[in-house]
């Protein structure tokens, strides 16, 4: 199963495969996402590797649902190399009410108490909604998403100006395929 998908829960326990000496709060978030516009389903193109998606060969999706309590449903899904799909569900919750751009996840619960967040930021958002690039404050997780299994070279090239305008070296960046 995948324990923690971005898409996802880029716990801080976890480690990383990034230490950065960039200050965390130069890390900035759009100024405004919509998430009704951002609900739906996103697919993976590019992300830093992590631990809890290791097993994810290909089709990594992360999908997002709108909740009456204001938070999203999140259910990421991959496939393995044996071919067998992987599923996580959890949930998000918005940290900054006046943006909608930090969010947190978590998809561990215990009897309803989620002891486990973590970051998720909403760095770069095509002005479509057609990609959006997600990272965290200590840079250690990134992903760029798109609404199809691929982005356009000039989109995938607009994301990647955006995470290196917010510290992240494109080099731990692996391209994820479809």
């Amino acid at each position: 199963m995948i324990s923690a998908l971005l898409i996802m829960v880029p716990w801080g326990i976890l480690g990383g495969p990034q230490e950065t000496p960039v200050p965390q709060d130069s890390v900035t978030t759009v100024p405004q996402v919509d998430l009704g516009r951002y609900a739906g389903l996103w697919y993976e193109v590019a992300r830093i590797p992590n631990r809890f998606q290791d097993q994810c060969a290909r089709g990594t999706t992360a999908e997002y649902g709108l909740r009456e309590d204001g938070r999203l449903t999140v259910v990421n899904r991959c496939v393995k190399a044996d071919g067998r799909a992987d599923e996580a569900e959890g949930v998000a919750k918005v940290i900054d009410t006046a943006s909608n751009a930090k969010l947190q996840v978590s998809f561990v619960s215990f009897l309803g108490w989620r002891p486990f967040w973590g970051d998720y930021w909403v760095i770069g958002l095509g002005e479509d909604y057609q990609w959006a690039v997600v990272g965290t404050p200590d840079r250690k997780y990134g992903w760029v998403l798109a609404r199809t299994p691929s982005l356009e070279e000039s989109a995938l090239g607009q994301a990647f100006a955006v995470l290196e305008r917010n510290g992240y070296h494109r080099d731990l960046f692996i391209l994820s395929p479809p």
